[in-house]
C-alpha cells in the first residue's frame, strides 16, 4: 500500500497525475493510465459473402457539435458522392456517429475512405472548432442477424442518451444506400 502523498512533495518515479487533475492535501497521486491502443484496421472480404462494416466515428474531444440539420445534410451529400464504400443506415449523435457501410466502386481501403469523407466534411464545414478524432472504430459483421441486432442498438442511442423519448423522433438518422446481406 502506498503512503499518503504530502502536499508539496515531489512525485516519485512511476507516479503521475492525470491530465487536468490536482491533488488534494493528503491524497496519493493516481496511477498512470495505460496508453490507449488504436484499433486494428483492415476488413477481410470473404468471397461469396456480404461485407458489411459497423463504423463509429467521434468528434475531436467528444465535442457535442455534430447533431444539426446542416451537418446531417452535409454528411448525406458527401456519403452519396463518396461511393467507394456505400453508407447504409446511420445515426448522428451530438459527439459521434454510427453507420453501416459496404464496399462500392472503385475498391478503396475503408481507412482511406473514412479519411476522405472526413476531410471533405471539414473543408465544406470550414469551422476549425468542429473536427473529427483522428481514428475510428470498425468491425465487420459476421452474419445477417448482426446487422439487425446492431441497428436495434444504434437506433436506440438517442433514447438511451435521453435526447428523445421515441427513436422515430430523432431527426439525425437515415439510410443513404440499402445494404443487402
Amino acid at each position: 500500500m502506498k503512503r499518503p502523498f504530502q502536499e508539496g512533495e515531489a512525485l516519485q518515479e512511476g507516479e503521475a497525475l492525470r491530465e487536468g487533475e490536482a491533488l488534494r492535501e493528503g491524497e496519493a497521486p493516481a496511477e498512470p493510465r495505460p496508453s490507449r491502443h488504436h484499433p486494428a484496421h483492415g476488413i477481410l472480404e470473404i468471397q461469396g459473402q456480404s461485407t458489411i462494416v459497423f463504423l463509429t466515428v467521434c468528434t475531436k474531444g467528444r465535442a457535442p457539435w455534430l447533431a444539426t440539420e446542416e451537418h446531417h445534410a452535409m454528411l448525406r451529400s458527401i456519403w452519396s458522392e463518396a461511393t467507394a464504400w456505400l453508407v447504409g443506415r446511420y445515426v448522428l449523435m451530438p459527439d459521434h456517429l454510427h453507420l453501416f457501410t459496404a464496399p462500392g466502386n472503385p475498391e478503396l481501403p475503408l481507412e482511406n475512405w473514412v479519411r476522405y469523407w472526413k476531410s471533405h466534411f471539414s473543408r465544406r464545414n470550414n469551422n476549425k472548432a468542429e473536427r473529427w478524432q483522428t481514428d475510428h472504430w470498425d468491425s465487420r459483421l459476421r452474419r445477417g442477424e448482426s446487422y439487425e441486432e446492431k441497428w436495434a442498438y444504434v437506433i436506440n442511442n438517442p433514447v438511451r442518451h435521453k435526447l428523445v423519448t421515441r427513436t422515430e423522433d430523432w431527426p439525425y438518422q437515415g439510410e443513404v444506400f440499402e445494404l443487402i446481406w
